[in-house]
């Protein structure tokens, strides 16, 4: 079994190193250039651009851009329309026939963002190449996404795609055994950070249909993915940091999110270089901490701020999230089993002890007993964030709760999450789309496996039940499905954020047909 997944992943390297590819950014590509097309806000939104495909090598681009950009008349705009090919949006051609219901829809939607194999990547193009079909979330995310995939998986489970779902898989296993880790998307520019770890969660689905010839299979890249969340926990030292590992105050070893760069994102750059002005922070430390926020999905929400201010004050890496250690535990459980099955049994033992010891921690430093709620833990000033936002239902989901802790939970999500369509993501309104009043299908989901694990299934349908009525009264409204809704007055859309609301959506079509088979009397 080992030689033939050797032999399995040599193939898949060797198929699409066929294709020579430029890891250089876009900005690393088209010096002077690129910062001006992004200032000048040639497109709307900055990701146009570093989604674009050259029509020449840079050499032959930057040349011709010298030559003219000092001529009388010359139009940058015009100019770029000459030398770049502009991306098309995820689905622009695609006409929902709204009379046809929901659950058709839903079904259409796999062939409408289902991509082909990228082997064959434009040069100097951006897109990572990808051996296998994979699923795009929508609209302006014309690529993998990391932790959006196992949301989508859900749905592609539903719909029995396990062809899909093996094929997305084995492009996830690629990335890692090519560039060490699962990056944010198959872009050059997101090369510097990862996204929430689901990768496990995603073994684990597809072992559940197939068996445990699955976790075999993925063994080497499971092991890969924790050896990049751990790098360098050898050498931090209590109450430091390194990387993504922080040494807790006792010795005990957690993670936090991490980009390696402290550079604006290329794909925001504008409104990065704009808000860096606003921080009364290093410029670079305002960039990785931005940066880390994007690495977390939750890009951006109060979560990450200082209490009572905005994004200028933002400390992403300072904070221990609850989400990521979660996810995190569940990877070492299923390290701890997939290195049993392959017949070491001190490496699942050491697995088991390192699961046991995080979960140890996450009750010590991230459990807030005064507030009833798993909070992040802020590693630098060493207390409890003073934040409670839906992140907190994670150690339900990954059974790290006690009964009474998650009792707890559930009555907090009750009294003070629940609105009229789900659970709001944060309880604070700023103008962040990872706030009030914005839902998101992910968090729905990891709430309501949370609290069915802990026998609150009346809670859990609750919720349900309201996610699914307001994800069907926006869908007969505008014949879509959105990135994240509005719970809170749900005849309005989701809002805020970087860019408008998009539509699709890849996880909130996975998580609508998982809940519409659970609910099936949700159908009516």
């Amino acid at each position: 079994m080992k030689n033939a997944l050797l032999a399995c992943f040599c193939f898949l390297a060797l198929t699409v190193s066929a294709q020579t590819t430029n890891l250089r950014t876009p900005r690393q590509l088209f010096p002077g250039l690129f910062e001006q097309v992004q200032l000048q806000r040639i497109f709307p939104d900055n990701k146009t651009f570093v989604d674009a495909v050259p029509k020449e090598a840079p050499a032959v681009i930057l040349a011709a851009y010298e030559q003219q950009r000092s001529l009388p008349g010359f139009d940058l705009n015009r100019f770029v329309l000459a030398y770049f090919r502009l991306p098309a949006s995820a689905a622009t051609a695609y006409h929902t026939n709204i009379a046809g219901g929901l659950r058709r829809h839903l079904d259409t939607l796999w062939t409408v963002l289902q991509r082909p194999p990228t082997d064959t990547v434009a040069r100097y193009s951006s897109l990572l190449p990808l051996p296998r079909p994979y699923v795009v979330p929508g609209g302006r995310f014309r690529e993998v996404y990391y932790w959006d995939s196992y949301f989508t998986m859900l749905g592609l489970q539903v719909s029995h795609r396990p062809d899909l779902i093996r094929g997305m898989l084995d492009n996830f296993a690629f990335l890692i055994n090519r560039y060490g880790f699962i990056p944010n998307g198959n872009r050059t520019y997101y090369l510097t950070r990862s996204q929430p770890p689901f990768f496990s969660r995603m073994v684990e689905l597809l072992a559940r249909e197939q068996g445990d010839s699955v976790l075999r299979r993925y063994h080497g890249p499971l092991l890969r993915e924790y050896q990049f969340w751990m790098a360098g926990s050898d050498s931090v030292s209590p109450g430091a940091a390194r990387r993504s590992v922080v040494r807790m105050p006792g010795g005990e070893l957690l993670n936090r999110y991490w980009d390696q760069s402290a550079e604006p994102r290329e794909e925001s750059y504008e409104k990065d270089v704009q808000a860096a002005k606003r921080s009364t922070r290093p410029a670079a430390q305002f960039y990785r901490d931005v940066r880390a926020a994007a690495a977390s999905g939750w890009d951006f929400s109060s979560r990450w701020f200082v209490p009572g201010a905005g994004l200028e004050s933002i400390r992403t890496t300072s904070l221990v999230p609850v989400d990521l250690n979660s996810l995190l535990y569940q990877l070492e459980m299923t390290l701890a089993r997939s290195s049993q099955l392959q017949g070491q049994t001190a490496a699942a033992k050491d697995f088991r002890a390192k699961a046991a010891a995080r979960s140890k921690a996450l009750q010590r430093y991230c459990w807030d007993q005064n507030a009833g709620w798993f909070v992040d833990y802020d590693w630098e000033k060493r207390k409890p964030s003073l934040i409670r936002t839906l992140a907190g239902v994670f150690p339900l989901e990954s059974g790290l709760a006690t009964p009474a802790q998650a009792r707890k939970v559930a009555e907090g999500l009750r009294r003070d999450f629940l609105k009229p369509g789900g659970l709001v993501t944060t309880l604070a309104s700023t103008g962040q789309q990872w706030d009030a009043p914005n839902a998101w299908a992910p968090l729905q989901w990891m709430a309501i496996e949370g609290l069915r694990h802990y026998k609150q299934d009346e809670l859990a349908r609750t919720i349900a039940l309201r996610w699914i009525d307001l994800n069907r009264g926006v869908f007969q409204q505008t014949g879509k499905l959105m990135e994240k809704y509005n719970v809170e007055q749900t005849g309005a859309l989701g809002g805020g954020g970087e860019y408008p609301l998009q539509d699709g959506f890849g996880w909130t079509n996975g998580v609508l047909l998982q809940l519409l088979n659970r609910y099936p009397d949700a159908n009516q």
